[in-house]
């Protein structure tokens, strides 16, 4: 679904991605972890478009999308929720939504009932503000918009961010549901220790701009090896 091959990425003349190499299979959910400032949101820009790559590249359900832009990368099928949700404050909840139905142009099943069905509030609440709505409410809509369009992919930089631990456990259930139901594969980054542990099936570790480990599912049950990378 998902390779990234000797990824090469800088902000003006400094690197921060220095020859990352993930694959992410058809129906997995693969975390990528690391402490503050190693390159996990860029990363992410440099997977959906946002960051052009120095060198590498980016294979997505079987072609090369390197150097195509964030938009055409959306219309083939990737979902992108960022770091901090970025929702539309000043339009409602539905409108926010409707904003995610040109993702992934080649299926027209748009999946509204499913996101009200994972997040019943963004239905009661689908006349209401965006910007009125609290984090963890605006990171369920973010999470529901980049689902409306029914993504191949599904990409998260850091969705426990400024959202309360209750909330966090709850979306955490709910985007495994998502991969299990719809089939959705999910990516993300992340450097909060229960979804790590919750959320990825296996999951890299990330520092200073390289993949320096791989975790499977027994090491993720261990709270030391997880934390050896989130510690700081």
């Amino acid at each position: 679904m998902l390779e990234l091959m000797n990824l090469r990425a800088s902000y003006g003349k400094t690197p921060i991605l220095r020859g990352v190499d993930v694959a992410v299979d058809e129906g997995e959910i693969v975390g990528i972890m690391g402490k503050n400032g190693v390159g996990k949101t860029t990363l992410i820009k440099a997977v959906v478009g946002l960051l052009e790559a120095d060198e590498g590249t980016v294979v997505f359900d079987g072609e090369d999308v390197t150097d195509e832009p964030a938009d055409v990368r959306a219309r083939r099928g990737m979902g992108y929720i960022p770091q901090g949700r970025d929702v539309f404050p000043g339009l409602t909840v539905e409108e926010n939504l409707r904003m995610g139905e040109t993702i992934n142009e080649g299926d027209d099943r748009l999946q509204y009932e499913a996101v009200y069905d994972y997040f019943p509030i963004l239905e009661e609440r689908r006349d209401q503000k965006a910007g009125t709505m609290s984090g963890g409410q605006q990171q369920m809509l973010a999470i529901g918009r980049a689902l409306i369009g029914n993504p191949e992919l599904l990409l998260l930089d850091e969705p426990s961010e400024g959202v309360q631990p209750s909330i966090v456990q709850d979306i955490t259930r709910d985007l495994r549901s998502v991969n299990e139901e719809l089939g959705t594969t999910i990516c993300f980054v992340e450097q909060n220790l229960h979804v790590v542990q919750n959320l990825a099936e296996r999951c890299y570790a990330i520092d200073k701009g390289e993949i320096v480990d791989e975790l499977g599912p027994d090491r993720l049950e261990s709270r030391d090896a997880v934390t050896e990378y989130l510690a700081v």
